[in-house]
């Protein structure tokens, strides 16, 4: 059987994996950051699977402050992941090479000029994740007195997508804008795809506008169907004010599998998981996904606080309280379930199990296909690529086989005029 519609898999990649105490798992390799033979190893198991991309993210300082040092070097330690990315180009052919790249602390001519030269060196299957980073630790590093507003970052990001996409068609007009001044062309041949995939994750309002307008992928974090349902909806709702159709835009939440051959076995695996997760970590990582300082000053064991509202991740912020609030989960259970997946989707089962979930959603109208976030690498990776991918195959699915070559070509999606 050939489904007329597959799924789209991304292989997100992270050192030892997506566990904010992965490092610590016996079968985990703990200097995978800086291992360029781990990396190779985990791209060519997703190409082996047929997954559509690998994708990098990045940040440009730590993010997690004040927790203990094993903890950051094991997790935040790592390569810049466009140099990353060029190292796998040239050992993989047909996986798609997707990286997180901030509009607050790049300009776009440098920044579309290693984008479409990463583009080049991999026969056309580089792809940008925008983001405009909400982490003041992030500012520190770059001269900033502070974190610019939520809206300052998105007009700025909006006029910087203009100018790199401007400069990937070949245009040779200028570009005097609010933030950006550009003079010539870039000194480089149109993308083999015709410019590389741009992806995007902001979920606030202003974050879905600039998606509507620009992405062709987006990455999002939704915990229930409904939740899924509801961004999709809506973001497909959102193109056509921009004179896009809703199959020019695939959106693919974050899901976080602990696969096994039996139940039973899932479970055991997810509990040690989770038992890995100090509480001073795992508070600290929430902490910074909250903006908020002084989580600790809370009893651990007691409910979330009233928040103010930040400058900070929005859309994560909102969805992290509101579930906290309907599974009435304490401080000390929230951080332990949040550091699982730092927000997204966790399941948990057998190879069918796993693979019911995500068809539930994919059929159901609340996602295009996901980026799978390995609990560790390269063991969860490995679970997935060897249990679920098979399954997803079997019910026509996921494709057995490449069909092309180019990034655009695996996600389906339209080469730019």
């Amino acid at each position: 059987m050939t489904a007329s519609r597959q799924m789209k898999l991304g292989a997100f990649l992270w050192a030892t994996g997506h566990y904010i105490a992965a490092w610590r798992h016996p079968k985990a390799h703990v200097t995978a950051g800086i291992d360029i033979d781990h990396y190779i190893r985990l791209a060519r198991t997703a190409e082996a699977a047929k997954f559509d991309m690998i994708f990098c993210e990045d940040a440009a300082g730590l993010r997690e402050a004040n927790v203990n040092i094993a903890s950051q070097t094991s997790r935040s330690i790592g390569f810049e992941p466009i140099s990353l990315l060029s190292a796998l180009a040239v050992q993989t052919s047909r996986i798609g090479l997707v990286s997180t790249a901030s509009t607050s602390y790049n300009e776009p001519y440098g920044l579309a000029r290693t984008f479409l030269s990463l583009d080049h060196l991999s026969g056309g299957r580089a792809g940008w994740n925008l983001v405009t980073s909400a982490s003041p630790i992030e500012a520190a590093n770059f001269g900033s007195t502070g974190l610019r507003p939520h809206a300052d970052r998105y007009e700025r990001a909006r006029e910087f997508a203009d100018v790199v996409t401007g400069l990937w068609s070949g245009k040779a007009s200028a570009h005097d804008g609010q933030s950006f001044s550009v003079r010539d062309p870039l000194d480089l041949p149109r993308s083999p795809q015709g410019a590389p995939v741009m992806v995007q994750a902001g979920a606030s309002d202003v974050g879905r506008d600039l998606a509507a307008r620009t992405a062709d992928v987006v990455f999002t974090a939704a915990q229930t169907f409904e939740e899924a349902k509801a961004f999709y909806d809506d973001l497909k709702g959102r193109v056509a004010a921009y004179g896009r159709e809703p199959d020019d835009i695939k959106i693919m939440p974050g899901v976080a599998p602990v696969v096994a051959e039996t139940e039973a076995e899932a479970r055991e695996k997810h509990e040690e998981l989770q038992e890995l997760i100090p509480d001073d970590v795992g508070v600290a990582l929430l902490s910074s996904y909250l903006s908020i300082s002084d989580l600790w000053r809370y009893p651990i064991d007691g409910p979330l606080p009233q928040l103010p509202e930040s400058e900070g991740m929005k859309s994560r912020q909102a969805l992290v309280v509101e579930q906290s609030r309907r599974d009435g989960l304490s401080i000390r259970q929230l951080a332990r379930h949040f550091a699982g997946a730092r927000g997204h989707w966790r399941v948990v089962g057998t190879a069918a199990q796993v693979a019911n979930e995500l068809q539930a959603r994919f059929e159901g109208g609340a996602a295009d296909g996901f980026n799978v976030m390995p609990s560790y690498f390269p063991g969860e990776l490995d679970a997935f690529a060897t249990l679920v991918v098979p399954e997803l195959q079997r019910r026509g699915l996921f494709r057995r086989d490449y069909e092309g070559r180019t990034l655009r070509e695996h996600l389906g999606l339209k080469r730019p005029a």
